[in-house]
């Protein structure tokens, strides 16, 4: 696990200095990647807003990356595996040991035995409708603490 899959560009991450944010369009729920960001957050970004309202389904993606709908694990192993981080679903018990331990600088994963999300360029992206509405894959306006969970990033990440 945590191995980057296929295209070995996306997981090389460039430019240096602090991490621009990515924003998030409030009307559609759409988030745009900063300028500049390498490919994997690029891709990342295109594959949630991708599933983005795709409904909550409980082992939705497990089988395979595509799915109808999504649950927790499934949508945050869409994301991963898009960046070129990923080479097969994993649920949020084993995301607890994906990648390095610590928050990334692009891409975080928070993951606890029960639950999982994922940070990218500073949005959430989470099915829990923790602090925001709405359930399923959903970029998220609110933060999260990530008290309880198990923080996780791929290197350079």
């Amino acid at each position: 696990p945590g191995a980057p899959a296929g295209n070995p560009a996306a997981a090389t991450p460039t430019g240096s200095g602090k991490p621009r944010k990515a924003k998030l369009i409030r009307k559609s729920g759409r988030a745009i990647a900063p300028l500049g960001a390498p490919p994997a957050v690029v891709n990342a970004i295109a594959a949630g807003n991708a599933i983005r309202k795709r409904p909550y389904v409980w082992g939705g993606g497990h089988a395979s990356f595509e799915s109808h709908g999504y649950d927790c694990s499934g949508a945050v192993s869409y994301v991963l595996h898009a960046a070129g981080l990923l080479t097969s679903p994993l649920p949020s018990g084993p995301l607890m040991s994906w990648g390095e331990p610590g928050k990334g600088r692009w891409i975080t994963v928070m993951a606890n035995p029960s639950h999982t999300y994922v940070v990218v360029a500073g949005l959430r992206f989470d099915t829990s409708s923790y602090g925001s509405g709405g359930n399923g894959p959903r970029w998220r306006w609110t933060k999260r603490r990530p008290r309880g969970f198990a923080v996780r990033h791929f290197a350079g990440y």
